[in-house]
């Protein structure tokens, strides 16, 4: 079974998806409403901040829609029915019969706008500013490659420099340079960023990424630490399970947080 195939079956479809949405765009919303609750019961919510986008299926010479958290909902609150459905300016498109009775952050969208316009695959776009992952974008070495996380990070990760609150669109271009093809991406003084073709995916490498993170800050408090020889991070991330597409590229590990968050509250089905 393909990693596509095994994502669309991973979510089953609600019985009572509401007639204004077409199936394919109510999996895509099952499924990013379920990241928003699995990212709030990993902790790296950011009280109503941050986002989470994902680009809509959609025909040759269609116009590009993608759906965004609604503005003043904490992350449990994000349900599928909720999900605002944007274009690359940030500006709502409502479905006439289902309009959004909540705002959007249009300056929260630039930076992933320019990342799905202009890298490409990335379907997905996660940024989030935890503890660990600032505290490793503040240092100025960034992050080591001294653990076990981190080695498997060889050649996907990238820098941007901060440039102050992301607000403005030319910085898109630079950042988008700064990416080139690196799902994992250290905003510096800021936070960290992943992207990828589909949701489990990107959340595997956001997750490797702050972990490393985690695990860097707690090693550096003791001291000096062991650097890994730089063959031995090119073999880790050839083995690293969160890249195998044997094993979903992540989409294992999504389904066992679903089940997580749905013995939780399940109405993020809703």
């Amino acid at each position: 079974m393909t990693a596509s195939r095994r994502a669309a079956d991973a979510i089953p479809a609600a019985s009572g998806r509401p007639s204004s949405f077409a199936p394919d765009e109510w999996a895509a919303r099952l499924q990013l409403a379920a990241c928003y609750r699995i990212v709030a019961l990993l902790g790296w919510t950011e009280l109503i901040y941050n986002h989470i986008t994902l680009r809509l299926p959609s025909a040759a010479g269609e116009p590009a829609h993608f759906l965004i958290n609604p503005f003043g909902l904490h992350y449990d609150e994000v349900c599928a029915s909720n999900l605002v459905r944007i274009d690359l300016a940030g500006r709502i498109v409502d479905d006439p019969g289902a309009p959004s009775r909540w705002p959007v952050n249009p300056a929260g969208f630039t930076v992933h706008a320019a990342i799905h316009a202009a890298v490409p695959g990335a379907h997905c776009v996660m940024h989030v500013h935890t503890t660990a992952g600032m505290a490793v974008a503040c240092s100025q070495g960034g992050l080591s490659m001294s653990n076990f996380y981190a080695a498997q990070l060889h050649g996907k990760l990238a820098y941007h420099d901060f440039e102050g609150i992301t607000v403005h669109a030319d910085e898109g271009p630079r950042l988008v340079a700064n990416i080139g093809d690196r799902p994992a991406v250290i905003l510096r003084n800021h936070g960290l960023l992943a992207w990828g073709a589909t949701v489990p995916r990107t959340l595997g490498v956001l997750w490797l990424l702050n972990r490393a993170c985690e695990i860097q800050v707690a090693s550096q408090s003791m001291g000096p630490v062991l650097a890994i020889p730089e063959a031995v991070q090119v073999a880790c991330t050839r083995d690293a399970l969160q890249f195998d597409p044997r094993f979903g590229a992540g989409q294992d590990v999504f389904d066992a947080l679903t089940r997580r968050i749905d013995r939780i509250d399940p109405g993020w089905r809703d």
